[in-house]
C-alpha cells in the first residue's frame, strides 16, 4: 500500500464532508424557503437533505480513520475527541472537533426528530449554519491543500454560496408561515407546500 494512502483519504474524505456540509444545509434552505416554487418537490428536497446529512456523517468518520491510519500527525482518540488535545495545528483541529460533535448532534436528533420537542429539534437543528463555519474554518486552517488554487478557488466558490443562501435564508424568516412541521409530508406523490417546515 501507498505510504501516502491514509493521508490521500483523510485529505479526500474532509473535502467531500465539508462539500456535504454545504450540500445539505442549501438543500435543508431550498425546503424551507422554496426558492424553486413551481420547479421543485418538497418530497424530493427532503429525501435528499436526509441522504446528504447521512452521507456527512460517513464521510466524518471516514476522515477520522484515515487520520489515526495516517503517520505524519499521529491522531489517536484523545487528539480526536478532546478539542485542543492535539499538538499539530491545535485551534484548527479543535474547531474541527466542535463541527464533529455538532453534525453528530443533528443527525442524530433528525433520526430522533418525531420523539423530540419541536423546540428541541430545531435549535440543534440550526447549529447546522455554525457547523458549517467551523468546517470551513477548520479546512482553511489546517487543510494541507491551501496552496492549491483549485482548492483556494473551491473555498471562494463554496462560501460564495453559502452567503448567498444564507441571505435567501434570512429574508424568508421575515415573511411569517402556517408550516407545521417536517414530519408531516405524506409522501413524495402526495406533498404540499403547507406540509413544509421553517427551519
Amino acid at each position: 500500500m501507498n505510504s501516502h494512502f491514509w493521508w490521500y483519504l483523510s485529505r479526500s474524505a474532509g473535502t467531500v464532508a465539508w462539500l456535504l456540509v454545504l450540500a445539505s444545509c442549501a438543500w435543508g434552505i431550498l425546503l424551507v424557503t422554496r426558492l424553486f416554487r413551481g420547479y421543485d418537490r418538497p418530497a424530493w428536497l427532503l429525501d435528499l437533505h436526509k441522504w446528504f446529512g447521512t452521507l456527512l456523517l460517513a464521510a466524518t468518520v471516514l476522515h477520522l480513520v484515515a487520520l489515526v491510519g495516517d503517520n505524519y500527525s499521529h491522531f489517536g482518540p484523545k487528539e480526536l475527541l478532546i478539542p485542543f488535545a492535539s499538538s499539530w495545528h491545535p485551534r484548527g483541529v479543535a474547531l474541527g472537533v466542535l463541527a464533529m460533535y455538532m453534525i453528530a448532534a443533528i443527525q442524530i436528533t433528525s433520526w430522533a426528530m418525531k420523539k423530540l420537542p419541536k423546540k428541541l429539534w430545531r435549535a440543534v437543528h440550526l447549529s447546522s449554519y455554525v457547523a458549517f463555519i467551523l468546517v470551513t474554518w477548520h479546512a482553511i486552517s489546517t487543510g494541507t491543500d491551501m496552496t492549491s488554487r483549485l482548492y483556494g478557488a473551491l473555498t471562494i466558490m463554496m462560501v460564495t454560496l453559502a452567503a448567498a443562501l444564507g441571505a435567501a435564508r434570512l429574508v424568508t424568516l421575515r415573511t411569517p408561515t402556517k408550516s407545521p412541521r417536517l414530519t408531516q409530508i405524506p409522501t413524495p406523490t402526495t406533498a404540499k407546500e403547507e406540509d413544509i417546515v421553517s427551519n
